[in-house]
């Protein structure tokens, strides 16, 4: 049989029976000696069953070549094990006199940044640069994304600034870092306006983050901006790109913006659908968020964790105990196999607490299986402040509370208030004074308004 012959048949292959079969011809043929089929078979392979391809090449005869490999490296990166990545990096420098590429470096460095191989991805950093790759853009790109990944935004600051030429992607890697380390959004603006003066136009993916950025900042008018430069520039309103806009607009309050573009998709993914449905809970629009949830059942897809927060949160609001905890609580546990996070707890302790049920509220705390965060012991304590003077109350989750946030002031000043109301009043004395000790103020009630004036 000729390589052509086999090269049609290695792209006719589309099943792991396929791949069974020409890898028997393989065998009998004894073409498995040829770097060319094995680097071609991996190929191929790889993109069917990892598995197998993973079978072929450690049972090669011949070493393969450095193109196998990468190709190898490549796929595990993007699989559920990319720490097969790094061990595959090793074994070919220590086993083989073959030296990875700078075509094999932005794969290990993916699989580190996903795998938050801290050591082993400043390891790697350390060999790019003695084999003189740190000049590729690619590899610096990459090497951002891993920093960014790390939450270390100095690192992947000095990458980027040390890059001798930068493209799209290199400014939607930076500006992406500084969405990822969340402390830093005005930076990831400050480079959106260092990238215009680079006359670096943006692309959807730059886009996508910048708008992310300015649902962190609640900016409207940075975020109608960037809508305006969609329109007037006609660029492609892709799902991400779309979905981006429908977040920004929920986040600043701007709901009929949001259903306006949503009711445009052609095209929608679960993401679409959830952040629709929390920003309408999100925004005091609980009815439609439940009909949303509903529609989206209907047209088949399957919600996930999110999804079941944002209903939660809508039947909070709208006060539909029963339909929150029994209809979607319930369905999310036993139709759906998802296991409960803390918001969903916290949903549900909020519920009930709004609806004055906070024996119930007390029982979804003390059952859930791990220890409450401080937003579910404020949302809990608040709600047996306002509703819970014939309930006895636990005075272990004010101490809970205190342990956990030490250092916020209003929590102080609730905790007094429900211990004083509750009859604990020399552990009134204790919390002022422990306020007082820290040096704690309560923080004066304010509201804010973006101003749209030119």
């Amino acid at each position: 049989m000729s390589f052509h012959h086999l090269q049609l048949l290695f792209h006719q292959s589309k099943t792991p029976t396929h791949l069974h079969q020409i890898h028997s011809l393989i065998l009998k043929t004894a073409l498995n000696h040829h770097e060319f089929i094995v680097s071609n078979f991996i190929l191929i392979s790889s993109t069917i069953s990892i598995h197998l391809a993973r079978q072929f090449f450690d049972n090669s005869p011949v070493t393969p070549p450095l193109f196998a490999w990468n190709t190898l490296i490549n796929h595990y990166s993007k699989s559920p094990t990319p720490s097969e990545s790094l061990k595959l990096l090793t074994q070919l420098q220590r086993t083989t006199h073959r030296k990875p590429d700078k075509y094999t470096y932005p794969f290990v460095l993916k699989s580190c940044g996903r795998c938050l191989l801290f050591t082993a991805g400043g390891s790697v950093h350390s060999a790019v640069l003695k084999m003189g790759f740190d000049s590729d853009r690619y590899i610096s790109n990459t090497l951002v994304r891993m920093y960014a990944a790390f939450g270390d935004i100095g690192c992947a600051d000095k990458v980027f600034d040390e890059m001798t030429e930068r493209d799209v992607v290199s400014w939607s890697c930076m500006i992406a870092a500084y969405l990822t380390c969340i402390k830093y959004p005005l930076d990831a603006l400050s480079a959106y306006q260092d990238m215009k003066v680079a006359n670096v136009k943006p692309n959807s993916v730059t886009l996508v983050s910048l708008l992310s950025v300015c649902s962190h900042l609640v900016n409207i008018k940075m975020g109608e901006s960037i809508h305006s430069y969609i329109v007037t520039n006609d660029i492609d309103l892709d799902v991400s790109l779309a979905t981006a806009l429908i977040e920004m607009y929920s986040a600043c309050g701007y709901i009929e913006n949001a259903l306006i573009i949503f009711n445009s998709m052609n095209d929608r993914n679960l993401q679409s659908w959830t952040i629709m449905i929390t920003g309408l809970a999100e925004n005091g629009h609980g009815e439609e968020a439940i009909s949303l949830f509903n529609q989206m059942e209907d047209v088949g897809f399957t919600p996930d964790t999110i999804s079941f927060s944002g209903i939660l949160s809508a039947c909070s609001h709208l006060g539909l105990v029963e339909t929150g905890q029994q209809r979607y609580f319930d369905q999310m546990v036993n139709l759906y196999n998802i296991q409960p996070t803390m918001e969903h707890y916290g949903c549900v302790v909020d519920m009930l607490g709004r609806a004055g049920m906070i024996e119930e509220a007390y029982h979804v705390l003390k059952t859930m299986p791990t220890e409450p965060n401080s937003v579910i012991l404020r949302s809990f304590i608040s709600a047996y402040k306002n509703h819970g003077s014939r309930v006895s109350f636990d005075d272990n989750l004010v101490k809970l509370l205190l342990k956990i946030e030490p250092d916020l002031g209003s929590n102080y000043v609730i905790s007094a208030n429900v211990s004083f109301d509750s009859g604990f009043w020399s552990e009134v004395d204790d919390i002022r004074g422990a306020m007082k000790g820290k040096g704690l103020k309560k923080v004066s009630g304010c509201s804010w308004l973006q101003d749209n004036r030119s």
